[in-house]
């Protein structure tokens, strides 16, 4: 049995040692360096557990690179404790290159400035895409965000909230809601539903078990109907409030 496995291992590296003959020169000076360097390593160490600085790590990155046995010359660490250290060095070298430049968007000239300020003054209708537009015709790069942002604020009217619509105008407002409702003989019922918005009171409902298009219809009809005794009160209140302008 020990023979054999003996015999075996033989053979493998009488295998290994014929297959080097036809390696390149340089391919056999890089394995015998990266092997004479992992036994520095060992006797630097002593009996202590191996270390390897940067140096050493800058030259396995370089060997993992150039040489495409590498693996199989490393002993002293694992294959992927090299390819951890690339990916770390890659991750460095990013780090450094992007320090070269100054991140963020090219800051933009105090005459592209002012030109955009005088331009928007002088055209009030003048928006950002506009002016966007305008800048590219006359060879300006910049994006209509820088546009917008340097662009002259004009004060603007103060207008009603939402709040102060819906305060004003709550007496002449409905909501309409569509729902279903599960009954105790396990039927679905569909209720349609209309409400004012001023006391909550119900203006109109319909309950049906099949909806479809006509009774829709039906409903909107009947809904109309109901506002028909109220319509010319509140088309007066509209026009008292200012809201309503009807063109003669």
């Amino acid at each position: 049995m020990l023979r054999s496995a003996a015999m075996g291992n033989i053979l493998i590296s009488l295998i290994h040692t014929l297959s080097r003959g036809f390696r390149t020169r340089a391919s056999l000076l890089a394995e015998i360096l990266a092997l004479r360097h992992q036994l520095a390593i060992l006797k630097r160490s002593a009996k202590k557990r191996p270390r390897l600085g940067k140096p050493d790590r800058f030259l396995w990155l370089w060997l993992s690179c150039w040489l495409p046995d590498w693996r199989n010359c490393l002993l002293i660490v694992k294959p992927e404790t090299v390819l951890a250290w690339h990916r770390k060095g890659f991750r460095l070298f990013c780090i450094w290159k992007s320090r070269q430049r100054r991140p963020g968007r090219p800051d933009t000239t105090q005459e592209i400035r002012d030109l955009i300020r005088r331009m928007s003054t002088a055209n009030a209708t003048w928006g950002a895409p506009r002016i966007h537009g305008e800048l590219l015709k006359l060879g300006i790069e910049v994006s209509q965000a820088t546009v917008a942002k340097y662009m002259v604020r004009r004060s603007k009217p103060p207008s009603q909230t939402w709040r102060t619509l819906l305060e004003n105008h709550v007496k002449e407002m409905v909501s309409v809601d569509f729902f279903v409702v599960p009954t105790s003989s396990f039927r679905v019922l569909f209720v349609f539903l209309v409400l004012a918005h001023d006391r909550r009171r119900e203006l109109h409902f319909n309950v049906t078990a099949h909806p479809n298009a006509e009774w829709t219809a039906a409903r909107q009809a009947a809904t109309k109907e109901r506002f028909k005794p109220d319509l010319p009160k509140r088309l007066a209140a509209l026009r008292e409030k200012g809201s309503l302008k009807i063109s003669s």
